[in-house]
């Protein structure tokens, strides 16, 4: 690799979740005023944005865009990170379904998380994060991963017993994560890719 490409600032994406075409009920400018606006998630980090966006562009919720660098942008105007709660109704109800298929189209990545986990303490592990993986799941898991990796969530499914649905586990440790800004432990939100 060379200098001028490690220099190269790492582009982030974004999936909409809410497209509000006359912008955000809380602006208190006439309507005239508002620009389109929205809210979306961050594909490599799972952070949430306000997303102000060119009046000139109209978007479908699904859509990605470009949040950073602003160079790289083309319909993003400005964007800021927020919270759950300060989603609309609309973005909250699109989240779980804009989750569940990222974990589905980025398998490798996130069958990567069950074969690369490791502990936090000397009591817990990462693996112990996920909703319904106690102690006798988790430890089926990590044999199984000193056997041979996993390739992906049906061979998951597969090899350990007693795990149903690996990638809808993830799914719900990601939505639990996004909802609960005091959560201890983030495994997944915020992190950088």
């Amino acid at each position: 690799m060379t200098d001028a490409e490690s220099d190269e600032p790492t582009v982030r994406h974004a999936v909409v979740l809410d497209y509000l075409p006359h912008g955000l009920s809380d602006d208190g400018r006439p309507q005239y005023q508002k620009s389109p606006a929205g809210y979306a998630l961050g594909l490599e980090n799972f952070r949430l944005y306000e997303v102000a966006f060119d009046e000139d562009e109209r978007l479908t919720i699904g859509t990605r865009v470009v949040v950073e660098p602003a160079e790289e942008r083309d319909v993003v105007v400005d964007f800021r990170e927020v919270t759950y709660d300060d989603l609309t109704s609309g973005a909250e109800s699109e989240l779980e379904y804009v989750v569940a298929d990222l974990v589905e189209e980025e398998e490798e990545r996130f069958v990567g998380f069950y074969n690369d986990a490791q502990p936090i303490t000397l009591r817990l592990h990462q693996l112990n994060l996920l909703p319904g993986i106690g102690k006798k799941l988790r430890n089926s898991i990590l044999d199984e991963r000193k056997r041979k990796p996993f390739e992906s969530f049906e061979e998951l499914e597969e090899r350990v017993s007693g795990l149903h649905d690996p990638a809808e586990v993830l799914v719900e440790r990601i939505l639990e994560e996004l909802r609960d800004e005091d959560l201890k432990y983030k495994t997944f939100v915020g992190r950088e890719a």
